[in-house]
């Protein structure tokens, strides 16, 4: 009897014990938006023993600091593998870190992808292409990952609309990235713009780009910028609007 009235309250006080910590831990993850990050031995894999101590032990943003300049140093060493794994890591320590998964999506879609396409060793070029759409992908997949967990930051919608742009040359999605960029609270005045630009491009949708690119022209002289003048001739062209209807050579 005496045995079991022991073995109850080391019970008890365990239990007294756990659950305060696993409410705090459940408020941590609530606060960081970590819910669909599980606590488990697939997060372990991810970022590695010293990182998943440091998720259950609230050093994730030191942790991450650290991976994040080892990163770089990598970077450095054109270790691509390796820029990829500590990005990994850095990005589920640190899923708000807008900064984490910009960076790493440039590191993947500019940096590794222009240097294996550019890699002699490499004699076959249809090998070189297609690792280099890899690594756009896998900077398209940071991406779109740090917008889940930050959805109302402009700076990755952008981002991911300039990958479209110059890396995919997808003008329809590019325009609708930088269309979600403009919708954001902070965003740069320029995103209209890009959105229109690239509207511009998408075959099938001339009239619609022109139309709006003219409103955008005759609601403010600040707008008359050289590449929206350049893009309206273009339609203008194309679209064969009467002599009498065209903006000027030059804003006024």
């Amino acid at each position: 009897m005496k045995r079991f009235l022991l073995v109850l309250a080391a019970t008890l006080l365990f239990g007294s014990v756990k659950l305060p910590a696993e409410h705090a831990l459940f408020a941590a993850r609530s606060e960081l938006r970590l819910h669909g990050v599980p606590m488990d031995l697939s997060l372990r894999e991810q970022i590695g023993q010293l990182g998943f101590i440091a998720a259950l032990s609230g050093f994730r943003s030191l942790i991450a600091d650290f991976l994040f300049i080892q990163a770089h140093v990598a970077w450095e060493r054109t270790e691509w593998s390796r820029v990829l794994l500590l990005f990994r890591q850095v990005t589920t320590l640190q899923p708000r870190g807008v900064l984490f998964w910009d960076m790493a999506a440039w590191h993947m879609g500019w940096n590794a992808s222009v240097s294996v396409f550019n890699d002699k060793s490499q004699p076959r070029l249809a090998l070189r292409i297609k690792a280099q759409r890899e690594y756009w992908d896998l900077a398209r997949d940071f991406l779109e990952r740090g917008i889940k967990n930050n959805p109302d930051q402009p700076k990755l919608y952008e981002a991911l609309g300039r990958l479209y742009r110059e890396k995919y040359k997808d003008h329809a999605r590019a325009s609708e990235s930088f269309a979600k960029t403009a919708e954001q609270p902070g965003a740069p005045s320029y995103a209209k713009r890009f959105t229109l630009y690239e509207l511009s491009y998408c075959e099938g949708r001339e009239q619609e780009a022109y139309e709006r690119l003219l409103q955008l022209y005759n609601a403010d002289e600040n707008e008359r910028l050289p590449t929206l003048i350049s893009r309206l001739k273009l339609l203008e062209e194309k679209l064969n609007i009467p002599l009498a209807e065209r903006i000027p050579d030059r804003a006024h």
